[in-house]
Order: C-alpha cells, then sequence, then structure tokens
C-alpha cells in the first residue's frame, strides 16, 4: 500500500495534480525584503531561496514555502533582508594606519605622511594583516563587496577569498618606486601575473590600478589600459578628486581636464574603467565618461574630511553612469569603512548643496550602495539585487533597536536610521560569514593584537630621520 501511495505521488507530481516544492540549501526570511530589482520590490513578510552559490527564489515567505524545501532555514522576524552593501573604492591594508595623519589636505597627507609610512612599512606581512583587518570591519557593516587600489594586492586577494568576500582589487602602478615594485616595467609584469593568478575566480576579479594622472605617466597609463584590455579585467583609477588636481593638470596640458587628457590618451576606451571620487567634472568631462561607460566611485566622508569637495552625484546619474559609493581609506581620509553611514552623508550633501530637501532621497543612495555600485564596477548580472539567478549575496539588519522604530518606510529606516551594528547576519556567495554578528572567517582577536603590534611598529618608523 505504501509503494501505491508512493507512486501515486509521483504521478501526479509529474502530471502537475500536485505541486512538488524543489530542494534548495537554505532559506532566509525577514519582516521585510528589500530586493533592488527592476520593480524594486519590498516585500513584507518575505524570503529568499538559495541553491549552491545562487539565489533561485525571491517572493513572500508564504510563496517561496510552497516553491521550495530547504535542508536549512533561518528565519529573521524583526529584521530587513537585503543585498549585501557594495564598496566600490577602498584601500583596505590601510586599516592598519587608522587615524595616522588627520586633518590634512590630501597632497600634505600623501606626500608627507602616508608615502613616507608606506615606503617604511608596507611589505606582504603588513597588507596581509591590514586586509584582514579591513574585511572583518567591512563585514561587520554589512559590506560584501569592494573595489581595492593597493600593492601586494595578490596578498589582498587571497586574504579578500579566506574571509569569504567579494573584491574587485587592483594592483597599484606608479610611475616611480613602490614598496612590492621598483619600477613601472616591474609592476606591469607582476599585475600580469596576477591577472593570471585570479582569471576567473569566482570570488576575486583582479585589477589594474594605475594610481592617478598626477603620479603615473602618460605612456604608463597606456600600457596599464593595454594590459587591463588584453586580459579582460578592469582598470581602477582616482580622477578629478580636487580642484588642485584639475588646474595642475589645465596648466600641464593645455586646458585639458584629467578626464580630457586621460580621454586623448584612450584610457577609457576597450574595457571597464572605474574612476574614484570624480568629484570636479565639468560638462564635457560628464559627457566623456557617459560616452565611455566608465563607473564611478562616490566618496563622500572621504571628500569632505579632506574638503576635496563635493560631487555632482545627481548630474553624473542622470547622464547615465552609474556612480555607487565608496568609504575610501582608513589612514585619515575616512578612518572608518561603514558604508550605511555614507549612503546617508551622500543623500544629505546633495541636498544641502542644492537647497533641496528632495534632491537624491533615501532609494536613490540606497541604490547606490547596491545596484547601482554593481553597475558600476560592471557586475550588475551578478550582484547588487535580490533576484533569482543572481549571486547569493546578502545581508540581514535587526530592526530592534530604538532609532529603528517605529517604521512607517523601511527603505528610509535603512538609509537614514540604521547603523553598521544593525547588521546581523552576511552571506556571500551562499555562505555564511557573519552569523549574529559573528564573524565566521576572521579570528577577531588575534587581527585585533596584531593591529596593536603594528601601531607600536608604525609609530616608532615615524620617529626616524
Amino acid at each position: 500500500m505504501r509503494h501505491f501511495f508512493s507512486r501515486l505521488f509521483s504521478i501526479l507530481a509529474l502530471t502537475g495534480t500536485i505541486h512538488a516544492a524543489q530542494s534548495v540549501d537554505v532559506i532566509w526570511s525577514a519582516r521585510y525584503v528589500i530586493t533592488m530589482d527592476p520593480a524594486r520590490r519590498v516585500i513584507e513578510n518575505g524570503a529568499v531561496a538559495v541553491r549552491a552559490d545562487k539565489i533561485v527564489g525571491v517572493g513572500t515567505r508564504a510563496e517561496v514555502d510552497k516553491e521550495f524545501q530547504p535542508r536549512r532555514r533561518k528565519d529573521h522576524p524583526n529584521s530587513v533582508l537585503m543585498p549585501g552593501l557594495i564598496d566600490t573604492h577602498q584601500h583596505a591594508p590601510m586599516a592598519l594606519m587608522r587615524g595616522i595623519a588627520n586633518d590634512k589636505n590630501l597632497q600634505d597627507w600623501l606626500q608627507n605622511y602616508i608615502f613616507p609610512a608606506e615606503g617604511r612599512n608596507v611589505n606582504a606581512d603588513y597588507v596581509r594583516w591590514g586586509t584582514r583587518l579591513a574585511c572583518l570591519e567591512m563585514l561587520l557593516a554589512g559590506t560584501t563587496t569592494y573595489t581595492d587600489m593597493y600593492f601586494f594586492e595578490d596578498i589582498v586577494a587571497e586574504e579578500t577569498r579566506a574571509a569569504g568576500m567579494r573584491g574587485v582589487l587592483g594592483e597599484t602602478v606608479f610611475g616611480f618606486p613602490a614598496p612590492d615594485n621598483k619600477t613601472p616595467d616591474d609592476a606591469l609584469a607582476f599585475t600580469e601575473k596576477y591577472l593570471q593568478r585570479f582569471h576567473g575566480d569566482p570570488l576575486i576579479t583582479p585589477a589594474v590600478a594605475p594610481h592617478a594622472i598626477y603620479t603615473v605617466p602618460d605612456e604608463l597609463f597606456k600600457k596599464a589600459r593595454a594590459l587591463a584590455n588584453r586580459h579582460g579585467a578592469p582598470l581602477v583609477l582616482h580622477l578629478s578628486e580636487t580642484k588642485t588636481e584639475v588646474e595642475e593638470s589645465k596648466s600641464k596640458r593645455g586646458g585639458k581636464t584629467p578626464v580630457e587628457a586621460l580621454d586623448e590618451l584612450g584610457v577609457f576606451e576597450g574595457g571597464r574603467t572605474v574612476g574614484a571620487h570624480a568629484v570636479w567634472l565639468t560638462d564635457h568631462d560628464i559627457e566623456i565618461l557617459a560616452r565611455h561607460g566608465v563607473g564611478l566611485a562616490h566618496c563622500p566622508s572621504s571628500n569632505t574630511k579632506l574638503a576635496s569637495g563635493i560631487a555632482r552625484v545627481l548630474d553624473i546619474l542622470k547622464a547615465g553612469i552609474p556612480m555607487g559609493i565608496g568609504s575610501d581609506g582608513f589612514a585619515g581620509s575616512n578612518n572608518r569603512a561603514t558604508l550605511l553611514a555614507e549612503v546617508a552623508l551622500a543623500s544629505k550633501l546633495q541636498k544641502v548643496t542644492r537647497g533641496d530637501p528632495t534632491a537624491l532621497p533615501a532609494e536613490q543612495a540606497l541604490e547606490m550602495a547596491t545596484i547601482i555600485g554593481a553597475r558600476a564596477l560592471g557586475l550588475e548580472k551578478e550582484i547588487g539585487s535580490l533576484e533569482a539567478g543572481k549571486r547569493a549575496d546578502m545581508i540581514t539588519l535587526s530592526l530592534d533597536e530604538p532609532h529603528a522604530s517605529p517604521i512607517y518606510d523601511v527603505v528610509s529606516t535603512v538609509a537614514y536610521s540604521l547603523e553598521s551594528g544593525d547588521v546581523r547576519d552576511v552571506m556571500v556567495n551562499g555562505r555564511v560569514v557573519v552569523q549574529e554578528r559573528e564573524v565566521q572567517t576572521i579570528k577577531r582577536a588575534e587581527v585585533l593584537a596584531k593591529a596593536r603590534e603594528y601601531r607600536v611598529r608604525i609609530s616608532e618608523s615615524l620617529m626616524k630621520k
């Protein structure tokens, strides 16, 4: 009799008379699911089903439970479930120099503090521990993907992958000696090996990162672009960050802005480019960047702390240029990697500078840290929203604290009220890497102890003549 009913059930399932639930690895459910899908759906009592590294279903909890049978489930009855945050500009290992030189202008900060400190301290070990510290902080703040520019980027990639994070990680190229490569040719050769090593990695997108127009000679910029194009890799750079940078470019290049000069060199051609800051753009610059499909990173805390200026975010987005949000480095330009704080600041800066309280509303600001940030990196088909077929990169945020209550508009609550400490769980590529605010992939106490060791070492190095 048992076999009869088993066979009957199979026949009914095959003929569609009854519905057989699909097996999945896990279902996460929450009070609210912010999808960032094309319809920008916000689903109350929603759920997301995950199989391996992919999202396979998104809907109400009732809909998802009807469609899928999970091996595990995690219910978040008073939480928000949303895409992981995407930080489009970072210098991760600089976490070990957090606050080393505050309240300086950019050139003073770079030339008199950062470059000397890096020259005396940056090696493979420094980069390894600095990346671990940065990843620990970013994961606890809900960042699942970040874009980096630094030295020994192969080690940054190793540690990012070990932490279970996703990264677009650029090996920095200078026109002068750097901690990992003493000549530009050495830097290009090192970068090519790095690109080859991490090609096709599920978490790491290796990139080429010529630092900026004022630190990289024209021919080296051309070589960096050609190298990136040969390997189908993105090119990452600092772009029009300060008024001084733009004025110097105009003075030395016959009136051309950095964007115009780089366009003339062909730096934006043949592949993905991601430019950080983009504070001082002219209308013509914006036209050029839009034409080439360049992605940009807006760094509101860094731009204000260094008094670099306030980017024309609304004009840039209106032109169709994808501009994500970046936290920038830890060593004085920002000091922390808390992307939710950047979302709120980005919105408020546009409001106050335009005298318009409707400028860059909550949803649009949050888009910059999710789906628009993914588009800036050329990864919008993989990440940035909760949709079937995309990678399972998602986070939960608790709504239990007083600053989260009451809720009239959950997107506004996330953008303006929630904090990095509200992040509870983080999944990247289908793997749980933070569970109830405990990072599963990094030894927290060990990393913090090493950071204290480096503080002594770096401080002593700066006292030497």
